[in-house]
């Protein structure tokens, strides 16, 4: 089978089967007037038997003859026409087949009539939502993670949805679960340092390259995806409560950070601000002094106890 690449940005490169039917439009008759001609043809034909056979009553006419071979012929010829007609609901299409091969997919809605030995298969055009299992998966370091996401999508192309795949809501579903496993494990839960992808900091970059690859994997069968977000996102449960505490040791040390520098920042505003009003005149020693206690009563987690000096700057 012949096959195209595809590549899917910061993933793999899928070889998908080039397509052996696409899907072409064409429109049939209009169904009302096939309608009412039929209805005349069978109510012409009945007519023309009963007067027929009236004709033939206790003796031989010729006309009574026709009457009653062409009656039946106009029937059984309207009831024909009847099954040809053919309605198309808003947000349908009917997928057309003659003796097994695609003559073309009827988008029009209304009442429509096609030729009545045709092959005439529904297919919704309507929008859909999938959502996937939550699955178990190890992410980009190793970590058990729980995920799951949702896919919107519709079918774009009726004839790939029906003759490119044997299922095209299942392969869809299928296709959605593999991108979601290998979204998961190409990216750890948490970021480790700045400006790196991580699955729960990086939702909506994450989401775009999970829709990428979704229809860069369903395209073979005609299906165009609208959007596609994780829904669930979590620690397996036996790994939860270990990286539930990694993660506030992590937020302690960056608020401990934050307070550190904003004290460095407020001990050498106080130190600039003395020296340029000259309130006091303070040599290396004291000055380090100083710094030290700022330092303690801006970093500290209790409240502190001034001491009053009372004698000399240096006793």
């Amino acid at each position: 089978m012949t096959t195209q690449p595809f590549a899917v940005e910061d993933g793999p490169v899928l070889d998908l089967p080039v397509p052996k039917i696409t899907e072409r439009v064409i429109t049939g008759a209009a169904g009302l007037p096939v309608l009412g001609g039929s209805l005349l043809g069978l109510l012409a034909g009945i007519g023309s038997t009963v007067v027929g056979a009236a004709q033939l009553a206790g003796r031989t006419s010729a006309l009574g003859i026709a009457l009653v071979v062409v009656g039946p012929l106009l029937v059984l010829g309207s009831l024909l026409l009847t099954f040809g007609l053919t309605v198309v609901s808003p947000g349908q299409a009917r997928v057309v087949q003659l003796l097994g091969n695609y003559r073309g997919t009827v988008r029009s809605e209304g009442l429509t009539w096609l030729n009545p030995f045709t092959n005439r298969r529904h297919i919704s055009l309507r929008i859909r939502n999938h959502e996937t299992e939550t699955t178990k998966v190890n992410d980009a370091d190793g970590n058990p993670i729980e995920i799951a996401a949702v896919v919107v999508w519709q079918v774009e192309d009726t004839a790939m949805a029906m003759f490119e795949v044997d299922d095209y809501a299942d392969f869809v579903a299928i296709q959605t679960e593999t991108a979601v496993r290998h979204i998961a494990t190409s990216y750890p839960y948490d970021a480790h340092h700045e400006g790196q992808l991580s699955l729960r900091d990086g939702a909506d970059e994450v989401a775009r390259m999970l829709s990428a690859e979704i229809a860069a994997r369903v395209a073979s069968a005609g299906v165009r995806v609208v959007e596609s977000r994780i829904t669930r996102l979590a620690y397996a449960p036996e790994v939860a409560q270990v990286m539930l505490q990694r993660q506030q040791a992590g937020a302690v040390v960056a608020a401990r950070r934050l307070i550190v520098e904003g004290a460095v920042g407020m001990v050498e505003e106080a130190l600039e601000r003395l020296a340029e009003r000259d309130v006091v005149e303070l040599d290396e020693e004291r000055k380090a002094a100083m710094v030290s206690n700022l330092l303690v009563v801006l970093c500290g987690e209790r409240g502190t106890q001034p001491v009053v000096n009372t004698g000399s700057l240096y006793q």
